[in-house]
């Protein structure tokens, strides 16, 4: 690092890299239950172990001191144990390498230094070692590889700034990232995963640890990607594409999917910091309804409990919440309430939490065995340890104080963990708990060795708090509402928080910038696995112009969390307050959503089943196209709806790339061929919206809330082109779904000499939808009609 006026140099340690490969062997079959699938090789005193987990799927492991660590019980990733058995591969040994093979990659371990690359079947280099290879100072283990001509980045979870990371430092460490801006590095998620994309070839690394971590790419030493935690020993997995979509099946498959949501969770949210009363909630709800804004879901912030004592109500301003929420589920809205994981310090008080949890032993201590304590909403407060199962048990057990007065989802906060050293308001420094701090264990473990498998320090397991926090909320909520499925936000997370949770991008700001960002922050989390995101609408802190908010619901129209919110001391931010045409192009937007509903349903079940990200970049679809590599600002809703947002005041015009095929607006019909760039116009009251020949979109008619009326009429808006789409069904709330409760439906469109066919392939599986008709809409050509009997049929336009 330079030397900088004023500041001394400083003098790194070295690095010791690792020794010659000396000997090679394979695991013991009947030891261990990979069979053979496990490399181990000796290098010294450090160890090196290369697992075959599937055919494009490597794990790499090296211990310094030759000893691998056991997996921990919060591990996010898949046993090996669990991963199929018949993957066929070879080995080969000479004196200079180590060859393995797939049927999909080779890997060559050179013995000297023991360096890995490895290469697709057409022979292209990826994830290929530097000299330095591996290596380990004091307190610290190191991975080096080369970035290869033209590769790009992507993922690393929650960043800001633009889509592609290329020369930048991402640090790994969840912090309450307030005010963040693009030169932001740690943020309120920590996910060490990246994809890396070149023409005709991705692949993805996870980095395998809880510690703290960081990717330098190419910023210390261009071309020269570095992988560095603070853990014992290295661990990461090399996942070959070829292309992002064939990473993140196998990411989501090592890492977890996400849950189906209920439908109700995909329309628009409102919340504000705070709707501090029930009379406020009830006029609040009353003005979406008489002015025909659809809204599903209001959020309760903060001020709903009693002194911002967690799981209680204010019995001034909330004092029948039971009624409350009823009278709102009347009207079609479902609750949600945040929960942080601050507990108050209130000794002798008759705190329910506070009491249980002390005498549980459930809060994290230090390590002296002192309760640790911080100051957050309620003041002075302790903090439940969330590694513990016992705890998760408990905490999601008092959830039961929430769901029986109806609160549907729950949203959770603060949780990185963000904690001051002195009340707010005073002045403090953000603090987390000491490094030190035991965690994990509990229960029959709770008496064990700081040094057993159970056990940890904050050190290891500080950025798993939020996603441990989101976890112990979903579980209890599963157990709580039975059959009903639940929705859980959360602002912070670790790698496979997508598995109990969506997540939000935090206090984002009333900027133009935090607008135009907000596409690559959402486009990398998915690229991620984390595909239900969300920021707010309008920026949380300060206070957004007409145009602003107008432009801001425009694009939150396509993000996966639609929720608008803002911040106490900022102006209101709901839909009528900026004036009639800005609450028309809000009306107007959040009904096309509900229009799009059986379309965006389809593509969360895709997300479940697949990890597919909902909204994604260009490149998740044109990865050959290097034009797209950079491109932030245009992004696609599935795979065959583009949008080109507007995200500067004062802009009604934008230039559009369209990558190789036909296209057509959305709006009037007109095509174009691409690959081509275009001069889309933009009114304030428009959003360029563009759909790739072939798009086959299921519609609904406008509903105030998803399930204000049963799907009596269905409307496919089909284009000229080839494809198919499978639309997905269910009832949208239940978990009979994984019953067989559930339809799918095939459409393949195509053409002949004379017409263009939409061939409907017979309904599938145990759900039948309530009798509908269904309008076939060719754009730009007609329309056909039928009355829904799940039979195969064919149109001919």
């Amino acid at each position: 690092m330079p030397q900088y006026f004023g500041k001394l140099p400083t003098t790194d340690q070295p690095w010791t890299t690792i020794d010659r490969v000396q000997s090679v062997s394979k695991s013991d079959a009947a030891k261990q239950p990979l069979r053979d699938r496990i490399i181990h090789l000796e290098c010294g005193d450090a160890h090196v172990s290369i697992t075959i987990l599937a055919s494009n799927l490597l794990r790499v492991r090296m211990s310094p001191i030759g000893e691998f660590q056991p997996r921990r019980p919060w591990a996010v990733t898949l046993d090996d144990a669990e991963w199929a058995e018949d993957v066929p591969f070879e080995v080969n040994a000479t004196d200079s390498v180590v060859e393995i093979e797939t049927d999909q990659i080779r890997a060559i371990v050179h013995k000297e230094k023991c360096r890995i690359t490895c290469f697709d079947k057409e022979g292209r280099p990826f994830a290929r070692d530097t000299e330095m290879g591996m290596g380990w100072r004091l307190g610290a283990v190191a991975a080096w590889k080369h970035i290869e001509v033209d590769e790009h980045f992507y993922g690393f979870g929650e960043r800001t700034g633009l889509l592609d990371k290329l020369s930048e430092v991402k640090t790994n460490w969840t912090v309450d990232a307030l005010d963040y801006s693009t030169q932001t590095d740690e943020m309120y998620q920590s996910i060490p995963f990246f994809i890396a994309l070149r023409p005709q070839l991705a692949y993805g690394i996870f980095f395998n640890t809880t510690f703290w971590s960081q990717f330098d790419l190419g910023a210390e030493a261009p071309g020269t990607l570095k992988m560095e935690t603070r853990g014992g020993e290295l661990d990461y997995y090399i996942i070959y594409g070829p292309e992002p979509g064939d990473i993140l099946r196998t990411y989501t498959q090592l890492t977890g999917r996400m849950p189906l949501p209920p439908k109700w969770s995909i329309g628009y949210h409102q919340c504000r910091w705070s709707y501090e009363s029930e009379t406020i909630v009830r006029e609040l709800a009353q003005e979406f309804r008489s002015r025909q804004i659809p809204c599903d879901v209001i959020h309760l912030d903060i001020d709903y409990m009693r002194g911002y004592r967690v799981f209680t109500w204010s019995p001034n301003r909330f004092s029948d919440p039971a009624k409350l929420i009823a009278d709102l589920g009347q009207n079609g809205f479902k609750t949600v309430s945040i929960i942080d994981p601050g507990v108050k310090y209130e000794p002798e008080a008759n705190y329910h939490v506070f009491d249980q949890g002390v005498k549980n032993d459930y809060f994290v201590r230090k390590v002296d065995g002192r309760l640790f304590h911080g100051y957050v909403w309620p003041e002075k407060s302790v903090f439940p340890d969330f590694l513990r199962s016992d705890v998760r048990q408990w905490w999601g057990d008092l959830h039961k104080s929430l769901t029986d007065v109806g609160v549907a989802g729950i949203w959770n906060d603060m949780n990185e963990p963000a904690i001051d050293d002195r009340p707010f308001g005073d002045g403090g420094n953000k603090i987390w708990f000491p490094l030190d701090a035991p965690q994990g264990g509990g229960g029959e473990n709770s008496t064990l060795s700081p040094l057993s498998p159970h056990r940890a320090t904050h050190a290891e397991v500080h950025n798993l708090y939020g996603l441990s926090m989101a976890r112990a909320s979903a579980e209890g909520l599963q157990r709580l509402r039975s059959n009903e499925r639940s929705f859980v936000l959360t602002r912070s997370g670790f790698a496979g928080v997508q598995r109990w949770s969506s997540v939000w991008m935090g206090d984002n700001q009333s900027l133009w910038d935090h607008l135009e960002m907000s596409l690559p922050m959402l486009c990398n989390m998915g690229l991620s696995g984390v595909a239900f995101v969300g920021c707010d609408i309008g920026g949380f802190a300060g206070n957004a112009t007409a145009e602003m908010f107008a432009r801001w619901m425009q694009v939150g129209m396509l993000y996966p969390l639609m929720r608008g919110h803002s911040a106490m001391s900022t102006a209101r931010h709901e839909p009528w307050i900026f004036g009639e045409r800005t609450e028309k192009i809000s009306r107007e937007y959040i009904n096309l959503r509900y229009q799009l509903l059986p379309y965006l349903y389809t593509l969360f079940w895709e997300a479940a089943a697949t990890g597919t990200p909902i909204l994604r970049p260009l490149l998740y679809h044109y990865p050959n196209d290097p034009k797209t590599y950079t491109l932030y600002d245009q992004v696609f809703l599935g795979s065959h709806l583009m949008a080109a947002p507007i995200y500067r005041p004062g802009v009604e015009h934008r230039s559009v790339y369209l990558p190789e095929g036909t296209w057509y607006d959305w709006w009037t019909g007109e095509s174009h061929h691409g690959p081509v760039h275009i001069l889309a116009h933009a009114p304030l009251e428009i959003m360029p919206l563009y759909v790739r020949a072939g798009a086959i979109i299921p519609m609904q008619p406008v509903m105030q809330y998803v399930d204000e009326h049963p799907l009596n009429q269905l409307r496919l808006r089909v284009w000229h082109g080839t494809n198919e789409f499978t639309f997905y069904e269910d009832d949208g709330h239940s978990f009979e779904f994984q019953k067989g409760a559930f339809a799918t439906t095939n459409y393949r469109i195509f053409a002949d000499a004379e017409h263009t066919i939409l061939e409907i392939g017979e309904r599938k599986r145990e759900w039948t939808p309530p009798s509908r008709e269904v309008i076939v809409e060719l754009v730009g050509v007609g329309e056909q009609q039928f009355q829904d009997d799940g039979k195969s049929r064919t149109l001919k336009f």
